[in-house]
């Protein structure tokens, strides 16, 4: 059985992931992998002790320790709670074949353990830590996308049914990669397909197009492809207004036009202001 690995933080995101999780694991018939990091920090592997000296100065150290080690216990309480919650919703939703994970370490290390034996990273767009004021993704959301062997579905702050989405196809090896995992998978069989190429209606670009239209074709989808000349940028928000799409599909770190967006600081702003869940391929 396939699995699907979800990364919750206790975040309002964390019941979103649950549920495309869930989403997920219902249509293909996968397990859900529901997995809760605490940094080293929060579990409380600060040594103290080699900072105790004499006097004053070693019975405020000693106090320093003990809080170190309450407030560690504590997280491991809250870990613990965040996960059987997590838990329930992911079963609620209809999932049967539920794991829990409570893991102590850097958070890419851990996700590129569990990652080994599973088809899908899930991850909510924002974190706890992150800056809802001002929009700010979470900090590790940039880091799974980039390090993830895996494909990664970033979620949106709620999840809702998915009926439509799109590929943002560009004839990349990552793009081709999204357009194959459809091909190959449940999880999008039945459902409104959209293709879109962002640049100039040209006879090589129509070519391009035709060639994944043509491999999502022959899986049996029903495939709207469209060319759109404009920046890959406004033609994939244009297209997720005006064609109601619920999930956009999309590769990453290719070499193309599309490269661009997931470089620097445009990549934080294509994936903060997307309103819909990505699905991103490396």
């Amino acid at each position: 059985m396939s699995k699907i690995i979800a990364l919750v933080d206790g975040s309002v995101y964390s019941e979103s992931v649950c549920d495309h999780a869930a989403w997920v694991a219902t249509r293909k018939g996968s397990s859900v992998e529901i997995l809760h990091v605490l940094g080293r920090r929060e579990a409380g592997s600060k040594n103290l002790s080699g900072n105790i000296g004499l006097g004053a100065r070693s019975k405020l150290m000693e106090e320093l320790a003990d809080l170190d080690a309450q407030k560690a216990k504590l997280n491991i309480q809250r870990g613990r709670a965040i996960l059987e919650d997590a838990e329930a919703r992911v079963r609620a939703d209809g999932v049967s074949e539920v794991q829990t994970r409570l893991r102590h370490g850097d958070l890419m290390d851990e996700l590129h353990s569990a990652e080994q034996d599973s088809d899908l990273v899930v991850i909510g767009k924002r974190g706890e830590a992150a800056d809802f004021a001002k929009l700010h993704l979470g900090s590790n959301v940039e880091r799974a996308i980039r390090t993830s062997k895996k494909p990664v579905l970033v979620t949106s702050r709620a999840f809702r049914p998915v009926k439509t989405f799109m590929i943002a196809f560009e004839g990349g090896a990552s793009s081709i990669k999204a357009v194959e995992h459809v091909a190959q998978s449940k999880v999008f069989a039945g459902l409104a397909c959209k293709l879109i190429f962002a640049g100039p209606d040209t006879s090589a670009n129509r070519a391009t197009l035709a060639g994944g239209k043509a491999i999502l074709a022959k899986a049996g989808y029903d495939v709207d492809a469209q060319i759109h000349d404009e920046r890959p940028d406004v033609a994939i928000h244009e297209a997720i207004e005006t064609l109601s799409i619920d999930m956009l599909l999309m590769g990453a770190f290719s070499h193309s036009r599309i490269r661009s967006l997931f470089i620097g600081s445009t990549t934080t702003e294509m994936v903060r202001s997307c309103l819909v869940p990505l699905l991103m391929f490396r």
